[in-house]
């Protein structure tokens, strides 16, 4: 067969044409390399979020604003509402230069916190050390601390009793007579009376022990103390290895109490109350709790009373009790009952107004309800389909709660937050931030004032200072600015459709600043399905955070599809039990976008993620491997069976039950679906996602035959940190780079 002059010159040129999109340079590298955070932030982007620091007095405010030239420490006082420099610039640098050494400049000074001790004294903090600085005499002088207190030891309110422990028992000691009275006498090791389970205890060696701990609360009347007994006798441990000590060479056995799903042998966590003249102690007539949904205790305005708060396993209900110390009368407050889980319970009690506010999503949307602790009564304080992300504020002297929102307005994303205040009883609803935008807020303690930090994805954020009572803008005390950056164009929302065929679901994508719509570039999503969460990036200080991988040559994406958090309960609810389709909308979403741009491929498309979204990355490759054809899962639970109790059984369900298998991406792997080139990463001693499951995931493809790439980082943890994270983003880009983009990866490139 003859091919023609014409034909070869056209394959030439398709073959120049598809090289030349796969390449990569070392110019790729370092433009990705300067949209990480601590390349760009206040270094070529400024002020995408004003922090404000509220005097404790509220008489103002103050902040750091950052231009491309200095960076100055600004504060406004009220009610003037004059701005001025916190101190003078040149002399403060004249003072630090003098007690820190080196080349400290005025426009760039190395303070990372002030504290406002009096009305002419500032507590500064530069490089680590402290200083107290007075406004009068703008002098400089060393911090001298005070003696460390003794967490091992609390004294009452009255100062007349201190409690501490003692071979596991509490005792208290009077401080004007030294009489020691032994309060508990059942503790014992493993039974430990004032004490508390610490998520992170790590215990060395076969028979090491457990990090000591002490806590215990006095009543504001020093008549009551309250502790809790930390029950470990039946809990059983999750195991690691640490190999990575130079100077030992055989590993370090690392070892820590952790529930897995399921477990009945756990840590149990028992709230106990001791009266101080009698030494009665008292418990109340509650299930036992776990360390996964032990006991909240709050004190009351009342000094013989305390309210209780109990999820139980399974987060299916909440109870909210009354306990009067006096005559152990045990009261219920409220519960609430869901067929699925409960999830976002908050509450805050004004027992002076008598009043406990909480949000619950039992209407189907996350609302603010109060319950009157006399009466019982309970009044729905907002109604509606909208979602209140959290209270900001409550202000008992003017019966007024602030409160953030999204959804209420009609016609704005449903991610972009508003702040909002309401009278006590329902009424008096207002907007205060009325612009198209998402909002950051903070109030001042005296609820007069808020700094509004108000952007969104593509607008740069504008900071201002607004009062409480109507919203009205009062001072402007910032802008973001990027001017330093050359071809960046700010990263794109889209909508689909969810796989229900109704629901909008809400995304972004960003582009390489060198983009040519006439390329077809391959599609890197990073994940995290995590059901109390989202993805979507609401406000410009978060404009950057897939830069770096869309200047690799990729169009980056994140999605959130049906599952995910802040929308309604039936929008939550579709990931209970169902953690495994949750990237199904995901599919959808980046399919539509395929289909709506030329320059979207979608038949080169990566995934990453980390813990949840780790296994997410496992579920894509191994559950949808038509779709997905390269992935980094770091971190990951592959199986929540595996895991730390609370996680999967506030989404997987309790009892653990066949969803727990057949989600499972072990179960999944021993089908032997794995058609494209997946990455295992874990850190050696993780103690919040155990590596066992990313351990069990590489045997179960081993025996299917299957090919894979695994990265073990022996000495970190559940974050990589340092030079282990760098090495990490490395290895994950160039995995990327080579095997999705097609291209020869560059290693020897600089931070």
């Amino acid at each position: 067969m003859k091919i023609s002059t014409i034909t070869l010159l056209f394959l030439l040129f398709l073959s120049r044409t598809i090289s030349g999109q796969n390449e990569i340079t070392i110019e790729d590298y370092n433009r990705a390399v300067g949209y990480m955070y601590d390349n760009y932030n206040n270094k070529k982007v400024f002020n995408t979020h004003i922090k404000p620091n509220w005097f404790p007095d509220s008489t103002g405010v103050w902040f750091i604003n950052h231009t491309p030239d200095t960076k100055k420490y600004l504060k406004v006082t009220f009610p003037d509402m004059v701005q001025s420099d916190v101190f003078d610039h040149e002399k403060m640098a004249v003072a630090l230069n003098e007690v820190l050494g080196g080349n400290i400049k005025a426009t760039d000074l190395p303070i990372s916190n002030i504290v406002y001790e009096n009305t002419h004294e500032l507590l500064i903090t530069a490089l680590g050390k402290k200083f107290v600085y007075d406004t009068k005499t703008e002098t400089l002088t060393k911090k001298v601390d005070k003696k460390s207190t003794n967490t091992n030891k609390i004294v009452s309110p009255d100062k007349k009793w201190e409690a501490y422990t003692k071979d596991y028992n509490l005792y208290i000691k009077s401080l004007e007579t030294n009489e020691v009275k032994q309060l508990s006498t059942k503790g014992k090791k493993g039974y430990e009376y004032a004490s508390w389970y610490g998520w992170y205890d790590t215990i060395e060696g076969e028979n090491g022990k457990r990090p000591e701990h002490f806590w215990a609360e006095w009543s504001k009347d020093s008549e009551w103390i309250y502790a809790n007994i930390c029950d470990l006798s039946t809990a059983k441990k999750m195991y690691l290895l640490d190999w990575s000590i130079d100077s030992l060479y055989r590993p370090k056995l690392l070892s820590y109490y952790r529930g897995s799903p399921g477990d009945t042998d756990m840590v149990y966590i028992d709230p106990v109350f001791f009266n101080i003249k009698t030494g009665k102690e008292i418990k109340p007539n509650l299930p036992r709790s776990t360390h996964i949904n032990d006991i909240e205790v709050t004190r009351s305005s009342s000094p013989n009373k305390v309210y209780l708060q109990q999820m139980d396993r399974g987060f299916k209900k909440v109870s909210i009790y009354s306990f009067d110390l006096a005559n152990e009368k045990l009261d219920t407050v409220y519960t609430e009952s869901s067929t699925t889980n409960i999830d976002n319970f908050r509450y805050e009690f004004l027992d002076t107004n008598n009043l406990m506010f909480f949000l619950s999503e039992k209407s189907g949307w996350r609302q603010l309800y109060s319950i009157n602790l006399k009466t019982k009564k309970e009044t729905p304080i907002t109604n509606g389909n909208y979602y209140i992300n959290g209270i900001e504020r409550i202000d008992e002297k003017n019966k007024t709660i602030y409160f953030r929102a999204s959804s209420k307005e009609q016609g704005r994303n449903p991610y972009h937050q508003h702040l909002y205040s309401i009278s006590f009883n329902g009424k008096n609803l207002k907007l205060l931030t009325k612009e198209n935008l998402h909002h950051s807020v903070s109030i001042s303690p005296d609820n007069k004032y808020f700094v509004d930090n108000l952007s969104d994805l593509q607008t740069p954020t504008t900071t201002v200072l607004r009062n409480t009572s109507n919203g009205k803008v009062l001072l402007e005390l910032g802008r973001a600015d990027i001017t330093k950056l050359e071809g960046w164009n700010p990263p794109e929302a889209f909508t689909a459709t969810a796989r229900d065929g109704k629901t909008t679901i809400y995304g972004a994508l960003w582009k390489p600043s060198n983009f040519d719509p006439n390329k077809k570039y391959p599609v890197l999503e990073m994940t995290y399905t995590g059901p109390h969460t989202q993805l979507f990036p609401n406000s410009f200080s978060r404009a950057f955070r897939l830069q770096t991988y869309a200047e690799l040559g990729f169009i980056a994406v994140v999605v959130d599809g049906l599952g995910s958090s802040g929308r309604s309960k039936e929008f939550h609810d579709h990931s209970y039990k169902n953690l495994s389709r949750n990237l199904e909308d995901h599919i959808i979403a980046i399919k539509e976008l395929g289909k709506k741009y030329s320059w979207v491929d979608t038949t080169r498309v990566g995934i990453f993620g980390h813990s949840a979204g780790g296994y997410d990355t496992g579920r894509a490759l191994l559950g949808y491997p038509e779709f997905y054809k390269v992935g980094v899962a770091s971190s990951a639970d592959h199986d929540h069976r595996m895991e730390k109790a609370w996680w999967p059984e506030m989404y997987m369900g309790w009892p653990v039950d066949e969803n727990y298998h057949s989600q499972s991406n072990i179960t999944e792997a021993s089908k032997g679906n794995l058609k494209g080139k997946l990455l295992l990463v874990h850190g050696g001693i993780d103690e919040n996602v155990n590596p066992s499951a990313t351990f069990k995931l590489a045997e179960t493809l081993i025996k299917a035959d299957k090919p894979f790439d695994m990265l073990i980082i022996p000495s970190q943890r559940h974050q990589y940190r340092g030079i282990y994270k760098n090495y990490f983003l490395k290895v994950k880009w160039n995995y990327f780079v080579e095997h999705l983009l097609g291209a020869e990866p560059i290693w020897d490139f600089k931070w």
